[in-house]
C-alpha cells in the first residue's frame, strides 16, 4: 500500500511540472504583455512592478521547473549533473528566488509610504525611480545567490538500472557548515523574512484605509472612489493585496517543511527521496504549492481586475482589430468627403468667376 501511494505521488509530481511549465510561461509572457501594453487601469508603478515580476517568475520556472525538476523526473542523467553547470544552475535558481520574493515585499513597502505620505508619491510615482528599483532589485538577488554557486559538488553514485549497476555523476548537496550556513540564510532571506515584511505592511495598509475611510461620509468616499485616480489607487491595492496573500499563502508551508527538515531530520543517513516518512511527502507539496506561485498571476489579475478582464477579452475576440478598421475607415471616408467638399467648393468658385466674367463682357460690348 505504501508503495502505491509513493508510486502516486511520483505519478503525479511527474505530470504537474511539465503540465506547470506549459501553462504557466505563455501566461506570464501574455501578462507582460497585457499589463504594458495595455490599458488595465493600473498605475505607473504598478506596471512596472508586476510586469518585472511575470519575467522574473518566468525565469523561475525555466530554471527551477523545467530545467531541475521536469529533467529529473523525466531523465536518468540530466545535463546540469556535470560541471560547471551543477554550480551555475544553482546561481539562476535562487537569483530568480530572491528576486521574484523581494520584488512582491518592495511593491508593498512602496504602496504604504505612497499612502501614508503625500510626500513619498512624487518620487515613488516616477516610472524612472521604478525601473531602477526592479533593477537594483534583480542585480542585488543574484549577487545573494552567487555563494549558492557551491553548495553542490558532482560526485560519482552507483545506481541500479534495470538490473545493471552504473556509475554516473551526480551534483549533489554538500554537507558541509558553508553549505549549511548558506542554505539556512538563503532560506530566510528568501522565505521567512519576506513573508513576515508582507503580512506587516498589508496590515499596516488595511489600517491605514480603514481609518482614513472614517474620515469622511458615505457621500465624499463615493465622490472620491468616482475619481479615477483614486479608483485607480484602490484598483492597484486590490492587486497588491491578493499578489501578497498569493504569495504569504503559497511560500509559507514551504518554509516551514524546510525548516522542520534542516533540524528535526538534519542526520547522515536521512533519506529525502523516502516517501513512507510523512515530512518528505509533505516536503514535496510544499515544493509544488511554492512553485504554483510563479503561475498564478495571470489567474489573480483576471479574477480581481475588471479592466484586466475587459482588455482580456478585447484581446481574445480581436474587437481592437475591428475597432481600428472601422476608425481607419471612417478616417479615409471623411478624408474623401473634405477632399470631394473642396472640389465642389472650386469648381463651383471657377463656374461663378466664368459667370461673371461672361456679364462683364457682354455689358462692355453693348
Amino acid at each position: 500500500m505504501e508503495e502505491v501511494g509513493v508510486t502516486i505521488l511520483v505519478t503525479v509530481q511527474k505530470i504537474y511540472y511539465p503540465l506547470l511549465c506549459v501553462i504557466g510561461i505563455p501566461a506570464n509572457l501574455f501578462t507582460f504583455y497585457m499589463i504594458c501594453f495595455r490599458k488595465c487601469g493600473m498605475s505607473d508603478t504598478a506596471v512596472v512592478y508586476l510586469s518585472c515580476l511575470a519575467i522574473v517568475d518566468t525565469f523561475y520556472l525555466v530554471w527551477v521547473i523545467l530545467i531541475d525538476l521536469t529533467l529529473t523526473f523525466w531523465l536518468l542523467q540530466p545535463f546540469w549533473h556535470s560541471y560547471p553547470w551543477c554550480g551555475i544552475l544553482g546561481f539562476l535558481q535562487y537569483g530568480s528566488l530572491y528576486s521574484s520574493s523581494w520584488i512582491v515585499v518592495v511593491f508593498t513597502i512602496e504602496r504604504y509610504l505612497v499612502l501614508r505620505s503625500t510626500e513619498a508619491k512624487q518620487p515613488f510615482s516616477q516610472k524612472r525611480v521604478t525601473r531602477l528599483t526592479c533593477i537594483a532589485i534583480v542585480v542585488a538577488s543574484h549577487l545573494m545567490s552567487v555563494p549558492l554557486g557551491w553548495i553542490n559538488v558532482v560526485v560519482p553514485v552507483n545506481i541500479t538500472v534495470d538490473g545493471e549497476n552504473m556509475t554516473i555523476p551526480r551534483c549533489q548537496y554538500q554537507k558541509e557548515i558553508y553549505s549549511t550556513v548558506i542554505v539556512w540564510i538563503t532560506t530566510f532571506l528568501s522565505g521567512g523574512i519576506p513573508i513576515v515584511v508582507v503580512i506587516i505592511f498589508n496590515y499596516l495598509i488595511g489600517l491605514h484605509l480603514c481609518r482614513a475611510s472614517n474620515l469622511f461620509t458615505k457621500e465624499e468616499r463615493r465622490v472620491m472612489h468616482g475619481r479615477s485616480t483614486r479608483g485607480m489607487l484602490r484598483r492597484t491595492i486590490l492587486l497588491l493585496g491578493t499578489v501578497s496573500l498569493a504569495f504569504v499563502v503559497l511560500s509559507l508551508p514551504r518554509f516551514v517543511t524546510y525548516c522542520i527538515l534542516r533540524t528535526h531530520y538534519n542526520t547522515e543517513h536521512f533519506n529525502r527521496d523516502d516517501y513512507t516518512i510523512p515530512i518528505n511527502v509533505a516536503g514535496d507539496l510544499a515544493n509544488m504549492l511554492q512553485n504554483l506561485n510563479s503561475t498564478t498571476n495571470f489567474l489573480l489579475y483576471c479574477m480581481v481586475s475588471g479592466r484586466f478582464r475587459q482588455e482580456l477579452f478585447r484581446v481574445v475576440t480581436c474587437k481592437d482589430v475591428t475597432r481600428e478598421t472601422i476608425s481607419f475607415l471612417t478616417h479615409t471616408m471623411k478624408v474623401f468627403s473634405v477632399s470631394e467638399q473642396r472640389n465642389t467648393s472650386s469648381h463651383t468658385r471657377e463656374d461663378y468667376q466664368a459667370q461673371t466674367c461672361q456679364v462683364e463682357k457682354t455689358h462692355l460690348y453693348k
